[in-house]
């Protein structure tokens, strides 16, 4: 792929992606109680993001992950098996463990947090699956009158369309927050470089410092 089609991201253009988007969620009131990062790319936002999000007098916000791949990342996409399937869980929270230690999911402000919106199907499947999830236990714990509110952010947006939606409520809400949207190119963030410095001159020399 020529460099021209690459988009490189340096970890100071993280930080401040991070920090410009906490001030977007506090100035709205809305901090979350947890957040939950989608493992891989959304690990590093998750954990630079919450020490913006650090409110005086107050807990920090505990991190949950969970895991998920598409079926082509694994190299799955021919196989019978997946016919009419897109992503699996690889990582899943463990509800008994959030009821007993956290007092569950139920009436939280959740935020959701990933690198990269590029198709929208792992984000839809994650809200899709948790909102569901929620739901489940708000009945075994008859607890139906607690609303759960979900929020979205991710680094980077790319301008294509998308194989599926997230909640019309989540979008005209302001729930789902892009620090960027960006062309529909490659993407090579900090943590999969091989040569930091090397990454971070290309990020310096297309304006992502």
């Amino acid at each position: 792929m020529a460099e021209a089609e690459r988009m490189c991201i340096s970890y100071n253009n993280i930080h401040k992606l991070c920090q410009k988007v906490a001030k977007y969620i506090l100035a709205r009131n809305e901090r979350p109680d947890i957040i939950i990062a989608i493992t891989g790319g959304g690990m590093i936002p998750a954990r630079i993001i919450r020490s913006f999000l650090k409110v005086k007098g107050q807990k920090n916000i505990p991190i949950q992950a969970i895991g998920l791949s598409l079926y082509e990342d694994l190299g799955l996409k021919n196989s019978v098996e997946t016919i009419g399937k897109e992503v699996i869980r690889t990582q899943w929270l463990d509800f008994g463990a959030l009821n007993q230690h956290f007092d569950s999911l139920i009436g939280k402000k959740i935020l959701i947090v990933d690198e990269v919106d590029d198709t929208r199907t792992t984000l839809h499947y994650a809200v899709s699956e948790l909102e569901k999830e929620v739901v489940e236990q708000q009945n075994l714990l008859n607890r139906t009158n607690e609303d759960t509110v979900f929020s979205i952010f991710v680094l980077h947006n790319k301008d294509k369309p998308k194989k599926a939606e997230l909640p019309d409520s989540m979008i005209n809400s302001g729930r789902y927050i892009a620090a960027q949207t960006v062309p529909d190119m490659w993407l090579c963030y900090p943590w999969d470089a091989e040569d930091i410095e090397e990454h971070t001159e290309q990020a310096k020399a297309q304006g992502n410092d």
